[in-house]
């Protein structure tokens, strides 16, 4: 007698394009909370993952990430104008509303990997309670030390980085990826949890994209790679490198990412990211200062800045005003809101929180 297979019923799959995602973000909501859990699954699992994807996607030297998203997204928008089309021809609103259900389900996919690959790691302890350290709310005048000490270094610094004939820091990106997997060298001699094998942050081909939405680099979970954006001022490449890879680390919060990316620059040996990184905490403290005591930051800067320091702070600063705009404030709305979303509750204003462990590092 003959066997014959019979197909799955397509009302299944329909479901369980949408229930099964669902049930991945519906579980995460119900056990993010247990911490035990999240540091078994972050760092036993999800950490593992990541950097095997790291350094497999490092055979490839451009950003797959970005490629991914890119081929995402215009898929996305096919799909969605064939189905309007299918629609007008034809007439028919089922063909179109099952081409929407399957839009919903990839969506759904998407958000339910995202939870899994790195919304938990802001469930798991902090990478100061990792490591001990300790912040707290500092005075004024702890600030202003910790501001003029990083104000000296910088000026100190900016003499011996290259620059052309007019001043300008002249280093261009590409030398620094090749650099970047020695900077966590001497600060994970300190803090081991920052010990992995690394691997070679890359550069954005849409740099400029990133800046006009007011971005300097992403971390992206599901190639562990980080990426960097290129056309931001080149001075600070240096520093945002090592925040991204801090996040390649499980660094999840940005006020941490910060913090460690600045302390790896400042303890390496190489002379153009220890300045990148002085300029970086610089910019941090500088904007937790200037609205609280601005007559103490312009007597730090008028005592301590040199001319090279200068014309670097106010490239960055030109940089940035140029390119201010309606779409940098919504889509720093957009992310603001995602951090809150993962309880990070200052969040995109985190950035600044970064100030406390760098007063209590460096104090």
């Amino acid at each position: 007698m003959k066997t014959r297979n019979h197909p799955m019923n397509p009302t299944w799959l329909w479901l369980g394009a949408i229930t099964l995602p669902a049930a991945l973000i519906i579980l995460f909501e119900a056990v993010k909370e247990n911490q035990p859990l999240m540091t078994v699954w972050v760092f036993r699992i999800m950490a593992p993952v990541e950097r095997f994807l790291g350094r497999l996607w490092s055979l490839v030297p451009c950003s797959a990430a970005e490629a991914l998203t890119a081929l995402f997204l215009v898929g996305n928008v096919i799909f969605l104008a064939r189905a309007v089309v299918l629609l007008w021809r034809k007439r028919a609103a089922l063909p179109f509303l099952r081409r929407l259900w399957a839009l919903g389900a990839a969506w759904l996919w998407l958000w339910a990997g995202l939870c899994w690959m790195w919304n938990a790691a802001y469930y798991v302890p902090s990478f100061a309670q990792r490591e001990g350290l300790e912040s707290a709310p500092c005075s004024l005048e702890e600030l202003a030390a910790v501001t003029e000490y990083f104000a000296r270094q910088a000026a100190a610094l900016a003499p011996q980085v290259p620059r052309d004939e007019a001043g300008n820091f002249e280093e261009t990106p590409a030398d620094f990826f090749p650099r970047g997997p020695e900077i966590y060298l001497n600060i994970a001699e300190e803090f081991p949890s920052l010990n992995i094998k690394p691997v070679k942050a890359k550069p954005l081909l849409f740099s400029r994209l990133q800046s006009i939405l007011g971005f300097t680099g992403i971390y992206f979970p599901f190639t562990g790679e980080a990426n960097i954006n290129v056309d931001a001022p080149a001075c600070l490449i240096p520093a945002t490198v090592a925040h991204e890879m801090a996040h390649q680390r499980m660094v999840a919060s940005e006020l941490e990412a910060n913090f460690v990316g600045i302390a790896a620059c400042t303890s390496c040996d190489d002379v153009v990211f220890q300045y990148s990184g002085y300029l970086m905490g610089l910019i941090q403290l500088c904007n937790a200062l200037y609205p609280v005591s601005p007559e103490l930051w312009y007597d730090i800067a008028e005592r301590t800045f040199t001319p090279e320091l200068s014309t670097d702070w106010n490239g960055n600063n030109a940089y940035w005003a140029a390119l201010d705009s309606p779409v940098e404030d919504a889509a720093g709305d957009v992310y603001d809101t995602f951090l809150k979303s993962n309880d990070q509750e200052l969040g995109i204003r985190s950035y600044g929180a970064c100030v406390d462990l760098l007063v209590s590092y460096y104090g």
